[in-house]
C-alpha cells in the first residue's frame, strides 16, 4: 500500500489557525458508510445523530505546558526542550531544537536556574533523554516555567490557553491535545446524558508523533509511535455490556480508537471484547484493518499522508473518506486542530 493514495490537496488558508467560539458551533460533517451518504450539520446536531443508549467514549488527557525555553549552561545559546514522555520521575524523552548544540553530560537551564536539564542520553530515532534537577514540584515548576505545545501549522498566539484543553480534561501527560474532543461544552455532555447516551472516560497520553510524517513510500514499513494509555476495569465492564446488548460504542477521536481497538480481544467463540489495563501501544490502524469495539467515529479533518487519514479510511472505506475530504475542501470546512469535524456512522 503506498504513501501517495493518502494524499491531497489542502489550501493552506483552510488551516485553521484559531479556535471558533462557542466550542459546539464547529461545522459537522457526517458520512455514512450504509449509504455513502455526506450531509452538513453544525456539532450541535449530534444531539439529534446520537440515540439513547450510545456510549459517547472521552480521552480525559490533560495537555501539559510541554515547551521549555531554555540556554546551554557556559555559552547561553537558546535551546527549545518538547517534553514527550516521563520516563521515570525526573527523567524525560523529549525533542531538542537545535539537536546538535547539545552533547551528552551538557545542561540546559531554564528560568534562571529554577530547572536544569542534564543531556543523558541519545535515542536512535533522534529523540533525547533528559533529567531534570529542581527544587519542589515538579508540575508547578512546569506550570511557571512551560509553554503550552501547539501545532506546527499554528502561527498565530493562542490567547486562552485553555482552549487547548478538552472541558473533560484531567491528568497531565499529553504533549497534544486529543482535538475532536474541542468541540463539546460541559453543556453539551450534561444534554446527551439526559437524553440517554452513556459518558465514559479512558485514557491515552498523546505524543508529538502524532504530527510526524510518514516517511517510507510502502506505509507498511512505518514505525508508530508509543504511547501510554489505561482502561479500568468497571470501564471495560461497561463497554462490554453495551456491545453485548447492540448498542453503539461512539469514539471521540483517533486516540480514544487507537486504545480501544489496541485493547479488543476475541475469546474462545469468536467474540470481541474490551480488556482493561494500562501500558504503551503503537497499534497502527490503517485499511484492511477490521474495527472490533468502535461503531462510530467523531473526529477532525486530518493530513495529508497521516496515519489518522489511514486509520479513517480503515473505518469507512479509502473512497468514501477521499470523497468526504474533496468536498470538505470545496466546502471551505477548516481543517486540523482548531478545524471543524466530521462524524462517520
Amino acid at each position: 500500500m503506498k504513501l501517495e493514495e493518502f494524499d491531497y490537496f489542502l489550501p493552506k488558508e483552510l488551516i485553521a489557525q484559531e479556535p471558533i467560539e462557542p466550542r459546539d458551533s464547529s461545522r459537522m460533517m457526517v458520512v455514512d458508510r450504509s449509504n455513502g451518504e455526506i450531509t452538513h450539520n453544525t456539532f450541535l446536531d449530534i444531539e439529534n445523530i446520537l440515540k439513547s443508549g450510545d456510549v459517547l467514549v472521552l480521552n480525559k488527557t490533560k495537555v501539559i505546558p510541554a515547551r521549555l525555553i531554555g540556554e546551554k549552561s557556559g555559552t547561553g545559546a537558546k535551546i527549545e526542550v518538547l517534553l514527550l514522555n516521563r520516563i521515570e520521575q525526573d527523567v524525560w524523552e523529549v525533542l531538542i531544537k537545535p539537536a546538535k548544540r547539545l552533547k551528552i553530560g551538557q545542561k540546559v537551564v531554564f528560568g534562571q536556574g529554577m530547572l536544569v536539564g542534564e543531556l543523558i542520553e541519545v535515542k536512535d530515532d533522534g529523540n533525547r533523554i533528559v533529567k531534570f534537577q529542581y527544587e519542589g514540584i515538579f508540575e508547578q515548576v512546569l506550570d511557571e516555567l512551560g509553554q503550552m505545545p501547539l501545532p506546527p501549522y499554528i502561527y498565530t498566539e493562542l490567547k486562552d490557553q485553555g482552549r487547548y484543553q478538552t472541558v473533560y480534561a484531567k491528568d497531565d501527560g499529553s504533549a497534544a491535545a486529543p482535538t475532536a474532543g474541542l468541540h463539546f461544552t460541559e453543556d453539551l455532555l450534561t444534554r446527551l446524558q439526559e437524553k440517554g447516551i452513556e459518558v465514559l472516560e479512558i485514557l491515552l497520553h498523546v505524543g508529538l508523533g502524532t504530527f510526524r510524517p510518514v516517511k517510507v513510500d510502502d506505509i507498511l514499513e512505518h514505525k508508530m509511535h508509543s504511547e501510554y494509555y489505561r482502561i479500568e476495569p468497571e470501564i471495560a465492564d461497561k463497554i462490554n455490556k453495551a456491545k453485548g446488548e447492540g448498542r453503539r460504542i461512539v469514539a471521540v477521536g483517533t486516540t480514544v480508537t487507537r486504545t480501544l481497538e489496541a485493547l479488543s480481544k476475541t475469546d474462545s467463540e469468536g467474540n470481541n471484547f474490551l480488556a482493561s489495563g494500562e501500558g504503551w501501544t503503537d497499534i497502527f490502524i490503517y485499511p484492511g484493518y477490521k474495527y472490533k469495539m468502535v461503531d462510530v467515529l467523531i473526529t477532525n479533518f486530518h493530513f495529508p499522508k497521516s496515519t489518522l487519514i489511514m486509520l479513517v479510511s480503515a473505518f469507512a472505506g479509502k473512497e468514501l473518506i477521499f470523497k468526504a475530504y474533496e468536498i470538505a475542501v470545496k466546502s471551505k470546512y477548516r481543517f486540523y486542530s482548531f478545524g471543524d469535524c466530521m462524524i462517520i456512522i
